[in-house]
């Protein structure tokens, strides 16, 4: 499900290594594909490299002091190692980082309206922003809301929206479960569903394993700045080893969660 397809669209990452500063190691010959219309997720405790995987496929290394000194990063056959995040969005990437991010002193619409800068014309805007609102009726309600005072699952939903206003062909979620309660994540779950169903393929970065498998069709677990374990996410749920050593699953609440 996540190999490319036979015209090399889709994300491709091979070997990739990243290193910050001199001589510390993020990731060592890391390996893995996306294909379009799909949700892969890359898993792993604080600090095997995941939020790092991220950067370097959206431009963001060097703003962080890091370098991708080995291996390739291509997206329908072109390199986009070392692109810049601007020119990676052009080129249909778009992230939401950890900890949401948004703008606080600005209204929710505001929020959006900056995620879609580089729409040319306000109908087009437009368009795109009444589909964000329909996927997310409590952004609709709260329009004119500072974005500061939304909820932590609310920020999140704008996060995602702002994201999409670009309209990604690929959508890099970073630790969107992060600090939310059991319902809100469970909303994040469906939310990424539907976008996978409306064509837009996921990259997603997770520590909350059980959530990350419930959605994804094929998942990478990291583990040192390399991957360790990958496949099928149904397969990974029931693999004891992966459940116990490396994600720290409950096998009960593993089986549960499907």
């Amino acid at each position: 499900m996540t190999a490319q397809s036979s015209d090399g669209s889709g994300l491709s990452v091979r070997d990739l290594a990243v290193r910050y500063g001199r001589s510390n190691r993020a990731l060592e010959a890391v390996t893995l594909t996306v294909a379009p219309a799909s949700v892969v997720s890359v898993m792993g405790v604080n600090g095997a490299g995941k939020t790092t995987l991220a950067r370097a496929i959206t431009g963001m290394l060097h703003f962080h002091n890091g370098v991708a000194d080995g291996g390739q990063i291509t997206w329908d056959g072109r390199s986009i190692k070392g692109m810049h995040p601007a020119a990676v969005v052009r080129a249909g990437i778009s992230q939401t980082l950890e900890g949401r991010r948004i703008f606080p002193e600005l209204t929710v619409e505001q929020n959006l309206v900056v995620g879609g800068m580089t729409r040319r014309n306000d109908k087009e805007l437009k368009g795109v922003m009444d589909s964000i609102y329909d996927m997310f009726p409590r952004l609709a309600e709260r329009r004119l809301q500072i974005a500061g005072y939304l909820s932590g699952g609310e920020q999140q939903m704008l996060a995602i929206g702002r994201a999409l206003m670009q309209s990604p062909r690929l959508l890099v979620l970073d630790e969107p479960s992060l600090g939310l309660a059991p319902k809100l994540v469970d909303q994040i779950r469906l939310t990424i569903g539907a976008i996978r169903d409306l064509g837009t393929s996921v990259l997603l970065i997770e520590q909350n394993a059980t959530m990350a498998l419930s959605v994804s069709d094929y998942g990478y677990v990291l583990s040192h700045g390399r991957v360790n374990k990958e496949g099928p996410s149904a397969d990974i749920l029931r693999d004891p080893e992966i459940k116990t050593f490396y994600l720290g699953l409950d096998l009960d609440e593993a089986g549960a969660s499907r």
